[in-house]
């Protein structure tokens, strides 16, 4: 084992756990999420390893292990820094709560690859092959990859029937990877579609923002649509408008920007407003955690604000306006809309945000001036405080003095 400094990779991580275990006289292998990577040629976010040792053999074998589900036999190992995740091979049960099997039996590779969802995540890697890739497959996994097919592994009735959350894992997978959906689990995707309102908030709303935080959500959201699934997950009767404002979006848009164009997409300029966004309930239908039902809902409303009200406004509306927080998404998703007729005012933020005053100068004088000033904290403090900012905001006050001179006349 390498001294306890040493940061190892997460894949000379698991190669190090692979390894040890196949001293002791175990099968070992990199499964699953990250082989399907490596064979894309993407960089796994972490590494896998299924084996034949128990639970109880992982935690004699190594010093740093944390139990996550040791009676499904997966274990947690951290002996050489990166967390890797160990599972037995495994064979399930029946899933009567349509989520996990109610039992699992220790088995081998094979019969763990075929209990798996889909056969590009059923296969396995050799890391300690000659080749340090060699690609154990017992389900057609690389070739349906090769010819770019998502399927279920065996029936696909089976797969769906067992955790009807598959559905949508299946197309986050074909979304992200560019793969056409095999038709028979097509069909069971479709058969299924209505199950899904079953299934749990949070693991629901875990894949959509998973699809909304890549490139590839515009293909997601017609993929969801395509197979009925976005009923589901909204309780409502599924709709075919294209993805516009979605496809529009730059691909570094975050997952609750993405949100709001989806949003848009599907029911129209009618959400462009914060208190209309939160009142789609997609904050809760989605598990949204408060900072991120906040920024959906406040990137259609300040978009609502550019397109509607922009020419309207102030130089010091407009300097507030585009010095909000999410107002950079709000702009993104203005333009995304395409509104006939509107001209981005990008430029001109720019403009703004790069002159003298800048978008959010520190206030030339604060509450504590205007007491010095003789001024009576009340009601209209934060009004005069406002008159004389704004006038700040339009270079009508440049110094000190003269917002003091401003804030005294505002006060008479």
């Amino acid at each position: 084992m390498p001294p306890a400094h040493a940061k190892l990779t997460p894949r000379d991580a698991a190669i190090a756990i692979v390894r040890q275990l196949r001293e002791r006289g175990h099968a070992a292998y990199f499964a699953g999420g990250c082989v399907r990577d490596e064979l894309l040629g993407l960089e796994p976010k972490d590494y896998d390893v299924a084996t034949d040792a128990t639970p109880d053999d992982i935690r004699s074998l190594f010093r740093r292990t944390a139990s996550v589900g040791a009676s499904f036999g997966v274990m947690l190992v951290r002996d050489y820094g990166p967390t890797t995740e160990v599972a037995t091979f495994r064979t399930d049960g029946v899933y009567s709560d349509s989520r996990r099997p109610d039992e699992v039996r220790f088995t081998t590779a094979e019969r763990d690859a075929e209990r798996r969802d889909f056969t590009i995540n059923a296969m396995f890697l050799d890391p300690l092959a000659p080749d340090g890739h060699q690609i154990i497959d017992f389900v057609g996994g690389q070739q349906d990859l090769e010819h770019r097919v998502l399927r279920a592994v065996g029936d696909p009735e089976d797969r769906l029937r067992e955790d009807h959350l598959r559905a949508l894992r299946a197309i986050r997978f074909a979304a992200r990877f560019g793969l056409v959906i095999d038709p028979l689990t097509t069909d069971a995707i479709c058969a299924h579609a209505s199950q899904l309102a079953g299934v749990s908030i949070e693991r629901i709303g875990d894949e959509v923002r998973k699809m909304m935080s890549s490139p590839t959500r515009p293909r997601a959201a017609e993929l969801l649509q395509s197979h009925g699934l976005d009923g589901a997950i909204f309780r409502t009767h599924s709709i075919t408008p294209g993805p516009v404002a979605l496809t529009g979006l730059p691909d570094s848009a975050n997952a609750p920007t993405a949100l709001a164009a989806w949003a848009f997409d599907r029911l129209g300029s009618a959400v462009l407003d914060h208190r209309a966004a939160r009142d789609t309930e997609w904050h809760a239908l989605l598990n949204l955690s408060n900072a991120d039902a906040e920024h959906f809902a406040s990137v259609l409303g300040i978009a609502g604000r550019l397109i509607n009200t922009w020419p309207s406004l102030t130089i010091a509306q407009r300097r507030r306006l585009a010095a909000l927080e999410y107002a950079e998404d709000a702009l993104d998703l203005a333009e995304a809309t395409k509104p006939g007729g509107w001209d981005s005012p990008r430029t001109e933020i720019r403009t703004l945000a790069a002159d003298a005053i800048g978008l959010a100068p520190d206030p030339l004088i604060t509450g504590e001036d205007l007491i010095a000033l003789g001024i009576t904290p009340g009601r209209g403090f934060k009004a005069i405080l406002d008159t004389v900012y704004d006038a700040q905001l339009e270079g009508r006050a440049k110094t000190k003095d003269e917002a003091r001179t401003l804030a005294q006349d505002a006060h008479k």
